[in-house]
């Protein structure tokens, strides 16, 4: 119980800990800004957005934080094309992010979706941990009209943008991975140390059969839990020693994992 205590307290943490902070400075080409803050992880995601008026603003990218100088206090954040709400029958502005905007990071982070093995696993960590969880039957559905049994980024990436997502759990082997549902990169690993009887594949939920297309990447019925689960974290989470530490303990089944991490570079 002490494990889900403390995943309890990061995600306190983390679903009050909305900041809001103004670009200090921004490359030529857009695409890189920085903001000062006390402290943020890496991997946080969110947006700016520009002050129109006192009572209205646009939001104009995403940004993802890259780096955190703990000394100065600086964030460095990716900013790309905003995909966070799509009406084509709304007119949209075309400011661009100048120094002075605002980035919000870390919205959303008070819906999540947990992955699991199981259903037993699955109500104990809901029942645990308190957030809004968006139930993973939504997440199968959306696989069933994507025709993807073996969930992709991409169809993560549908889940957050059509349900607000801000945070996905992973389960495996003992361990509750939290992730920022739009970067997918890990936030934090805690121990969860349930007894696991069975798998239901892709994950846990009360969707019998996700449909599946004739061809293409995802089509196929997942084989495996966790091999493919790892190998979706390491791929978004090339750096990430922790990671590389959990994915080399579990020996030769999931070793070709390893040839994914840049660790060191």
């Amino acid at each position: 119980m002490k494990y889900i205590f403390l995943l309890l307290v990061m995600v306190f943490e983390l679903s009050a800990g909305v900041l809001k902070s103004p670009i200090l400075t921004l490359t030529q080409d857009d695409s890189v800004a920085t903001i000062k803050v006390n402290k943020v992880d890496v991997g946080v995601s969110g947006f700016v957005y520009h002050q129109i008026a006192p009572n209205h603003s646009s939001i104009l990218n995403n940004a993802v934080v890259t780096a955190f100088d703990k000394d100065t206090h600086i964030a460095t954040l990716a900013l790309s094309k905003y995909n966070g709400l799509k009406n084509n029958s709304l007119p949209t502005g075309k400011w661009k992010v100048s120094v002075g905007d605002t980035a919000l990071l870390a919205y959303g982070y008070s819906r999540a979706c947990l992955i699991a093995p199981s259903e037993e696993i699955y109500h104990q960590i809901t029942k645990s941990v308190k957030i809004q969880w968006v139930h993973p039957d939504i997440f199968a559905t959306i696989l069933s009209f994507r025709g993807h049994p073996t969930p992709l980024k991409s169809d993560f990436d549908a889940m957050r943008i059509s349900n607000a997502v801000g945070l996905i759990f992973i389960y495996l082997d003992k361990k509750v991975f939290m992730i920022d549902a739009s970067s997918f990169k890990i936030l934090t690993i805690n121990d969860a140390p349930f007894v696991q009887d069975s798998v239901k594949l892709p994950f846990y939920s009360r969707v019998e059969k996700i449909d599946a297309n004739w061809f293409g990447e995802g089509s196929s019925e997942l084989e495996e839990y966790a091999p493919h689960y790892y190998e979706l974290l390491a791929e978004y989470n090339k750096k990430d020693k922790r990671l590389y530490d959990i994915i080399k303990s579990k020996g030769e089944k999931l070793h070709d994992l390893l040839g994914i991490f840049k660790i060191g570079n």
